[in-house]
């Protein structure tokens, strides 16, 4: 994929693919890709999906839809071929030469969107580190070039070193010297938490399905001008303000990280775990739900399994369903305040709405609780009290 980001005029067309091996949450419209290809400047010129029962080890799709993939993308002028799945290196060259056209993953167009947003010197690294892990496996063999010979007197490499060992080892000495700089980086936030922790600071961490509305509950609550916007991955780099709770007579640390997604690149989760660490050192999660979506039920165990990856699974959770303006009306319960059952453990749930302001008092309330009930000594989290609001909010 080309690095920068299109012009309007210049915008390149893509046929997205996904297969269908029998996965619960198959998005069999597409709509999530889309969004990500929209997200990374592509416009979407047409969606292809199928059934299967395992991937064609050669072309992934298996030669027939494969031709049909082809003769698509010439009548539509198409540039690129997205797909919903990772490929492997050896099913994007096959597919590459068989389409005559670039082929990439759900993978790399996330990368890629990362690398458009990232804009803090750690957001950088990691964005660099997840690329660079990314690319050393595509080297087996995926370009020509990288079959010649070099070596030899007055040339990089030693006598007969392949193009592709030189690569392999650039690659692997560039992703060695981003994890001691990231090291670095890890430092210096351990030294922060260990001062707050002198503090006694309490520590609340915003998560959440990207998308869900974080940044702009996050603005709501602390009254900051964090970027906000109705796209996905809006906000990438860690964001912490001061919220004051009067109830508590106190102020308490509140972070806005980068939202989840399912099949969210290993290589991303490990290159973000610095980031990721404000959630699993943080005292209290707000999980961001988008109430309005009716996928949620698959979000929601999408960011539970990413939280479970870095170790944040076992910090209690308040469950904020959100956009309760944007919902169905019949859909809207009578009682926002009440409790939700995740993986055997019952949860706080608060419905709410940053756009209106619904519910953000109800929440402050609960929040101070939990922050007086710290101050009395550790204890199970209870889903109750809860302020209930008898009259549904639109």
């Amino acid at each position: 994929m080309n690095p920068s980001v299109p012009t309007p005029s210049s915008t390149p067309s893509v046929i997205l693919v996904g297969v269908d091996f029998g996965v619960p949450h198959f998005d069999a419209g597409l709509e999530e890709l889309g969004l990500l290809a929209q997200t990374a400047g592509y416009t979407v010129a047409e969606r292809v999906s199928c059934k299967r029962r395992a991937p064609d080890p050669a072309l992934f799709v298996g030669s027939g839809k494969a031709d049909e993939i082809k003769l698509l993308a010439q009548s539509t002028g198409a540039s690129e071929v997205l797909f919903d799945q990772s490929l492997s290196p050896a099913q994007q060259r096959n597919l590459e030469r068989h389409l005559g056209l670039p082929v990439n993953d759900r993978t790399l167009l996330i990368l890629e969107i990362f690398a458009q947003r990232a804009r803090s010197h750690e957001g950088k690294l990691q964005v660099e580190l997840a690329r660079l892990q990314y690319l050393s496996t595509r080297l087996v063999r995926r370009w020509s070039h990288l079959e010649r010979q070099s070596g030899g007197i007055g040339m990089r490499g030693g006598p007969g070193e392949t193009q592709i060992e030189l690569d392999r080892r650039m690659i692997g000495e560039a992703i060695k010297r981003t994890k001691e700089r990231l090291e670095k980086v890890k430092k210096q936030r351990s030294t922060q938490r260990r001062q707050r922790e002198r503090r006694d600071t309490f520590s609340i961490s915003l998560v959440g399905y990207t998308n869900a509305g974080k940044s702009s509950l996050f603005n709501g609550l602390v009254k900051a001008r964090a970027y906000a916007a109705d796209q996905l991955f809006a906000t990438l780099d860690t964001t912490t303000r001061q919220l004051y709770l009067g109830e508590a007579g106190r102020s308490v640390s509140l972070s806005d990280t980068v939202g989840f997604i399912r099949d969210l690149p290993h290589g991303l989760v490990d290159a973000f775990a610095a980031t990721l660490q404000e959630a699993a050192d943080a005292d209290l999660l707000l999980h961001v739900v988008d109430a309005s979506n009716p996928s949620h039920p698959e979000q929601i165990a999408s960011v539970l399994g990413v939280l479970k990856d870095i170790g944040a699974d076992q910090v209690p959770q308040i469950l904020l369903f959100n956009k309760l303006d944007a919902m169905d009306p019949a859909s809207v319960p009578l009682v926002l305040s009440d409790a939700m059952e995740l993986e055997g453990v019952s949860v706080p749930r608060i419905f709410v709405s940053a756009r209106t302001g619904a519910g953000l008092p109800e929440l402050r309330a609960l929040l101070a609780a939990r922050v007086l009930e710290q101050k009395a000594g550790p204890g199970p989290m209870t889903p109750g009290p809860f302020p209930e609001i008898d009259e549904p909010v639109s």
